[in-house]
């Protein structure tokens, strides 16, 4: 088919009529309505003579004609294509592909500069044997591999460079992609192949070069009705796409065109969250509301925190990223969902990554109202009544679940007797139900500087099994009396109910104890028994570990600019010494009543670590000493049906008791310690206990390591926000290489790393002032205050 034009009127010359949107595109009737009209044949000659065969048509019988024929040839065709496949035919393409042009000085041809350029040049000499030195239509010269040329224009000799400009913008603007499927649905009915000269001819009536080269473009631009049969050099054969694959192509086209105009809207609705102010950013829920808004923030969140579920989802975030003009990575994610306020700007990433459960769903909740509401007792009847004791719980000041506390008294032969009480979550739930399979999927609470999602329901944790001054509590009550030497004489284990005198922070029972008032002899009596159990156990090879630890409370953490509480435990403190004592003493016991009584429990041991302390006497005493011998020590192990030795506390067993609020493998303990007590079937063997406590270490090791990253992070952020000239104490605690020391901050409880002046020792105290401090990116650099004398 032919399309040419006479004085602006486009004319039809075919063979076969053109498609329906074709016919109504170029027959927008510029001839009058219901008047005769001509449609010419036309032939030209070199001499311009046009000569004319008319036929009259009035408009309407003609287009009505047209359409008809149309139809019906278009139906052919599509169950023509649907029965076979265009068959290539080897001797013509053979023949199309032997007519190629040869290079030669003068002509125009295109070549591909790099990956993205495709540039018009004229050939000027050879460069060797193959390669041609050639100047390209930006007037710079270089010399090109044949493998390099995309198109030798024909029919053009000694082009001038200076023309190549115009040439290519003539071409450019003539180019119009509806063209294609005329020649398409002509090529497809004959099932024939088409070099590019012969597609000039069939769409412009002529194989002039621009004509030529206008077709090459429309060609190698095409990704709908063409495909290249075969090509040698810069010569090419194309055959059209049979109607499936054309509508499939044009299917997936539109798809695109508007997925892209879908990623366009989503683009600039990012851009405007992005200019809006802090307080007026839209809320995180807002951007729920429509499901392919929602799709696209879930990508970019999953993205962020490396937790793409599949290709489309990493794929979806990095065109999100590009429309925004930012890298593919996940900091871009990160700070994109920031600067839109869906993330706040002091994100836990870990708490995301970790896919930590923050929240309980309605059915837990219901159950856990409904326990409360009950308050039924299992073991009432079973319970001894221990409200007569003064009754000490010590904890941090924050401490949401309080689980443990402590009495004492001395006994008429001089021993002393304590009592370590622990909170009894287990006569509220029981092993299996929903509740109890919650806690063993969470496995613990969760601390961190922000909040507190605790492995029981908060207010279940709160209001029914956690501790409380002045009221009656259910406990689980180990009672220890102690020889002289700090061992154990005596113990016993038994169901209780308590009345708890005072609340205490470690910094308010260590200002008791330094008081050593007499009203508090209690107090006094059990840091005398702490003293002893330390001393006894130094006796047996426990090696000392205390340091100092930070501690951070942050209010409002969704707010970009916080307030940070900052606190450092020495954990030699009286208070903090008395209760770790203590603890160590209720957990040797149930291990002791463990094994005397064959009960499968989760008993804990740490190999005694070959280490000849007296090796570190060197080193000062504390943080510096203890850090060196902790690097040494071997991992814990654990077993399930007897005690073993816990070398590193010199104790012969070990189990943890007294936190079963907090902590699953606790409860796990008193759910087996009370089955005993009462004499029921004990609720798990030991097999069993060992297959729960695989996921509940797990998590319980995900805990720690995002309660240390958490910590970490607004450490750095406060020391981010601190006066640049503000000093900080350090202590050196070793030396990593040549001048590089590890260093401990004395009013951080934090170890970095920094140089230290010459002449300085491990144990010695040095200033350090903090120079950068990056919290996302866990940057930390200190550089030493040198004193100038």
């Amino acid at each position: 088919m032919v399309v040419r034009t006479v004085n602006s009127i486009p004319l039809f010359r075919s063979t076969s009529p053109p498609s329906l949107t074709a016919f109504r595109r170029y027959h927008q009737i510029r001839f009058p309505l219901c008047k005769p009209i001509m449609l010419l044949n036309l032939n030209y000659h070199h001499n311009n003579i046009i000569r004319l065969k008319t036929r009259r048509y009035s408009v309407p019988s003609f287009v009505d004609s047209v359409i008809q024929e149309f139809e019906a040839l278009r139906r052919r065709r599509i169950r023509a294509s649907n029965k076979s496949v265009l068959k290539s035919n080897k001797e013509l393409l053979d023949d199309k592909l032997r007519k190629q042009v040869v290079l030669q000085k003068g002509l125009l041809l295109e070549f591909k500069k790099d990956s993205e350029r495709l540039l018009l040049a004229v050939a000027q000499k050879p460069d060797g044997r193959r390669n041609w030195i050639v100047s390209d239509q930006n007037g710079a010269t270089s010399s090109i591999k044949p493998q390099q040329i995309t198109y030798i224009v024909p029919g053009v000799d000694n082009f001038n460079t200076t023309e190549i400009a115009d040439f290519n913008q003539r071409a450019q603007n003539n180019l119009d992609p509806t063209l294609l499927e005329f020649a398409w649905l002509e090529l497809l009915e004959g099932n024939k192949s088409v070099t590019v000269e012969e597609l000039a001819e069939m769409i412009f009536g002529s194989a002039e070069p621009i004509e030529c080269y206008c077709a090459h473009l429309l060609l190698s631009r095409d990704e709908i009705y063409f495909t290249k049969l075969d090509s040698k050099g810069s010569f090419s054969v194309y055959g059209p796409r049979p109607i499936v694959q054309v509508e499939e192509i044009k299917r997936r086209v539109l798809a695109k065109e508007a997925s892209d105009k879908e990623l366009e809207e989503f683009a600039q609705l990012l851009k405007s969250a992005k200019a809006m102010p802090p307080r007026g950013k839209p809320s995180k829920c807002s951007w729920k509301a429509e499901d392919k808004i929602w799709q696209k923030i879930e990508s970019l969140e999953a993205f962020a925190i490396d937790a793409c579920k599949d290709d489309a989802q990493k794929n979806t975030a990095g065109a999100i990223l590009k429309s925004m003009g930012l890298s593919k990575t996940a900091s871009s994610a990160v700070n994109l969902l920031t600067d839109i306020g869906y993330f706040p700007v002091h994100v836990n990433l870990d708490l995301l990554k970790f896919n930590i459960r923050t929240s309980y769903p309605d059915h837990i909740l219901s159950a856990a109202e409904i326990i409360l509401q009950e308050s039924h007792d299992p073991d009432k009847d079973n319970r001894i009544d221990l409200t007569h004791l003064k009754v000490y719980a010590i904890d941090v000041d924050e401490a949401d679940e309080l689980d443990d506390a402590l009495s004492a008294t001395k006994l008429q032969d001089g021993r002393i007797k304590v009592w370590i009480h622990v909170a009894d979550p287990a006569s509220f739930v029981k092993p299996g139900s929903a509740i109890d399979r919650e806690a063993l999927h969470r496995g613990t609470s969760v601390f961190l500087p922000t909040a507190t999602y605790p492995m029981f329901p908060e207010k279940l944790a709160m209001e029914g099994m956690s501790l409380k001054q002045g009221t009656i509590c259910r406990a689980v009550t180990v009672s220890v009396v102690l020889h002289s030497d700090g061992s154990i004489a005596e113990y016993s284990v038994n169901n209780s109910i308590i009345k708890p005198t005072y609340m205490l922070t470690y910094e308010s029972a260590s200002e008791l104890l330094n008081l050593n008032l007499e009203e508090e002899l209690e107090l006094r009596i059990l840091a005398e028994a702490a003293r002893l159990r330390l001393q006894w156990r130094r006796g047996q090879g426990a090696i000392e570990t205390g340091s100092l630890e930070p501690r951070i409370k942050v209010e409002n953490p969704d707010d970009p600019e916080p307030s940070i509480r900052l606190y450092v435990e020495d954990q030699t403190d009286p208070a903090m010494r008395l209760v770790s004592e203590m603890m160590i003493l209720c957990g040797e016991a149930i291990a002791t009543f463990g094994s005397a009584n064959k009960i499968p429990l989760p008993y804990r041991g740490q190999p005694q670590t070959k280490i000849d302390t007296s090796a570190y006497d060197h080193l000062p005493e504390g943080p510096v000493r203890s850090s060196a011998i902790v690097k040494l020590m071997r991992a814990a192990e654990m077993d399930y049906r007897k005690a073993i030795r816990h070398g590193i506390l010199g104790i012969p067993g070990y189990v943890q008791f007294t936190s079963p609020i907090r902590r699953y493998m606790d409860l796990l303990a008193h759910y087996q310690v009370k089955a005993f007590i009462k004499g029921d079937a004990l609720p798990f063997t030991s097999g069993q206990m060992e297959g729960m406590a695989a996921s509940v270490n797990m998590n319980a090791r995900i805990a720690k390591k995002l309660f240390s990253s958490s910590l970490r992070y607004w450490i750095l952020e406060y020391l981010k926000r601190q006066p640049k000239q503000r000093k900080f104490r350090a202590l050196i605690l070793k030396f990593l290489k040549d001048r590089n020391a590890s260093l401990l901050l004395l009013e951080v409880g934090f170890q970095a790393s920094a140089w230290v002046s010459i002449g300085s020792h491990v144990g010695d105290e040095v200033e350090v002032r903090v120079e950068e401090a990056h919290p996302r990116d866990d940057i930390i650099s200190l550089k030493e205050v040198v004193q100038v004398t």
